[in-house]
């Protein structure tokens, strides 16, 4: 597959609570055929712990 399915944009910035769900939301991106683009950005919004990941589309499904 040459694009993103669904229309998903080829790069995309993850973000959320670093929590379970977020995990999951990377994986699938990572199952989809996308790859991190560099590390994760981690800051505290005084409550909890937030993420943002980016991720490139590479057109290869892992796994």
């Amino acid at each position: 597959m040459t694009t993103p399915p669904d229309g998903l944009p080829v790069y995309r910035v993850l973000t959320g609570p670093d929590d379970p769900a977020f995990c999951h939301r990377v994986s699938e991106a990572l199952e989809l055929g996308y790859r991190l683009h560099e590390g994760p950005a981690v800051t505290f919004d005084g409550q909890r712990v937030v993420v943002a990941q980016a991720v490139v589309w590479s057109g290869r499904k892992t796994g």
